[in-house]
């Protein structure tokens, strides 16, 4: 006999447990909400408190509200000044977002994945949740006055059927210098020249079989829009602790797989590049304790740049699962890889033994993060579309509800190949793309962003995968302006849901405690 759902009521749910989530809840519910907050994983904080702990902030003049506290409750929590570290470890972040929350009174709701929303004149009138993370957790139906999209895939408003974009757009689409597939050029996230992709002709003359880690598909020609998403990995936490726990080799570890770094490691040694670990990773204790955030540097990386994550956001549930865990296997390979492989400087070999990971993070996912960095998944075509002469430009808003101030910051969307028509014949070479990083000044989010249109749904605000151009998306991503937009859209429910309104008649002017800067 199936077992009946669990119903809950609330004035706002929160779907999504992010950082984002968190602020929206707690926010809603300090302006009077009474707030459910449905994660469909196992913790809290999303990227906040798995892994991404050297947090990207931009402009410090732009941190306000939500974003602010969280980093004077971190200075509290370690007795120091704000700013003395670059982020918490990840257990610390998510300690202060789950007392956040019960200080709050917010109900909070683990392993319940959304299924299905019922949309009736243009409102949600109530939202279905399948088992997540957890299979014996069961089901849920829940009802609300207003809705908030907290999640980093969007799939709440996938549900109710607000449209959305996933990709890179044409540049003509909304006039953008920055938008579709970039041109080819060198820096320090590319592949050097010379390397080839073909698994049986080291020298790149003979097609044949590709190697792993470069996607087939053809590059579009630049400036199109190809759909390109940027580049999932892992943040990996790394200590040298004497409790470490070692990077030891994967059981399903394949030799294989890692040919290609072999082969730059090559090109590195014959152009005499100078490779250290901390190049590759970052490798410096820039964590309370002695801990280090591990990040994707470098044309090889922690990075996936394969052309999973394009298929990540539309996939089902069941094969997000399988990408996360190519992600991991990845990213535990890569670790080995750099520790173990002779193709490596013996140097960064050495380096990586005294890395390991905490003991004392992620007890229940093998001390490996329990959240993939998905840089981008849907983004929400909404009542304004933010782009990219709203950021560089920094465009007025009036109903901006807070500022961003990172800049464009577009990651590596793929590991492609192509013939480069050298003297006596062409030759293949692997080449990396996508990478972007454009200063850009402090720039106001307008709230009709969060909003979708009136004609689409009246009762829902989106703050992570907000309405936004894939360049614009590039710079809000970042986790204090998700932690500031959340808790605009919490105070916004919370308005809607006491005055029975639709979300595009809040009027933001009017509303206290916006993040802000004074």
């Amino acid at each position: 006999m199936a077992t009946e759902p669990a119903r809950r009521s609330a004035d706002v749910l929160v779907y999504g447990g992010t950082a984002a989530g968190v602020c929206a809840a707690v926010a809603a519910a300090a302006h009077g909400a009474a707030v459910l907050l449905v994660e469909p994983g196992g913790h809290l904080g999303g990227m906040t408190s798995g892994g991404l702990s050297y947090t990207d902030i931009g402009d410090l003049r732009a941190i306000a509200g939500a974003a602010q506290r969280l980093r004077t409750a971190v200075a509290e929590h370690y007795g120091v000044a704000p700013g003395r570290f670059a982020g918490p470890e990840p257990h610390v972040a998510e300690a202060i977002l789950v007392r956040w929350l019960e200080e709050a009174g917010v109900e909070v709701q683990l392993h319940a994945r959304v299924v299905a929303a019922d949309l009736e004149l243009g409102r949600i009138r109530a939202a279905s949740f399948g088992p997540g993370s957890a299979p014996s957790v069961p089901s849920l139906e829940a009802q609300a006055a207003v809705f908030i999209d907290a999640s980093y895939e969007g799939d709440l408003l996938a549900a109710v059927g607000v449209p959305a974009a996933v990709g890179r757009e044409d540049r003509a689409l909304h006039g953008e210098r920055f938008a579709g597939r970039q041109e080819l050029v060198p820096g320090r996230h590319v592949m050097p020249p010379w390397i080839s992709p073909f698994a049986d002709d080291p020298d790149g003359f003979i097609e044949g079989p590709l190697l792993p880690q470069i996607r087939p598909q053809p590059l579009a020609p630049v400036g199109a829009g190809d759909g390109g998403v940027m580049s999932y990995g892992y943040r990996v936490c790394l200590t040298t602790a004497t409790d470490r726990i070692p990077l030891s080799r994967p059981d399903d570890y394949d030799e294989a797989h890692w040919e290609l770094g072999r082969r730059l490691f090559a090109r590195w040694r014959r152009d005499r590049v100078d490779v250290t670990a901390e190049r590759l990773l970052g490798l410096e204790p820039n964590l309370p304790g002695g801990k280090c955030d591990a990040n994707s540097l470098g044309p090889f990386s922690l990075s996936v740049l394969d052309g999973s994550a394009w298929e990540y956001p539309l996939a089902s549930p069941e094969r997000r699962e399988q990408l996360r865990l190519h992600h991991e296997r990845h990213a535990r390979g890569f670790l080995h890889f750099l520790s173990s492989d002779p193709a490596v400087p013996r140097h960064v070999r050495d380096e990586l033994t005294r890395w390991g990971l905490p003991a004392d993070e992620f007890a229940d996912t093998a001390h490996f993060p329990h959240q993939l960095y998905v840089r981008e998944a849907r983004r929400m075509i909404g009542a304004h579309v933010l782009t990219e002469h709203d950021v560089l430009d920094a465009r007025p808003h009036d109903d901006a509800v807070a500022l961003g101030s990172y800049h464009l910051d577009i990651r590596e969307v793929q590991r492609g190949w192509r013939w480069v028509y050298e003297h006596p014949r062409p030759v293949a070479m692997v080449v990396t793309e996508g990478y972007l990083s454009v200063p850009a000044p402090r720039y106001p989010i307008p709230y009709r962003s969060l909003t979708p249109r009136r004609e689409d749904c009246e009762n829902l605000l989106v703050p992570v995968c907000l309405s936004a151009s894939h360049v614009a998306f590039s710079s809000v991503r970042m986790e204090p302006q998700y932690q500031m937009l959340g808790e605009a859209a919490g105070i916004a429910a919370a308005a809607a849901a006491r005055a029975g309104i639709a979300v595009q008649d809040v009027d933001v002017r009017a509303l206290e405690g916006l993040p802000l800067p004074s």
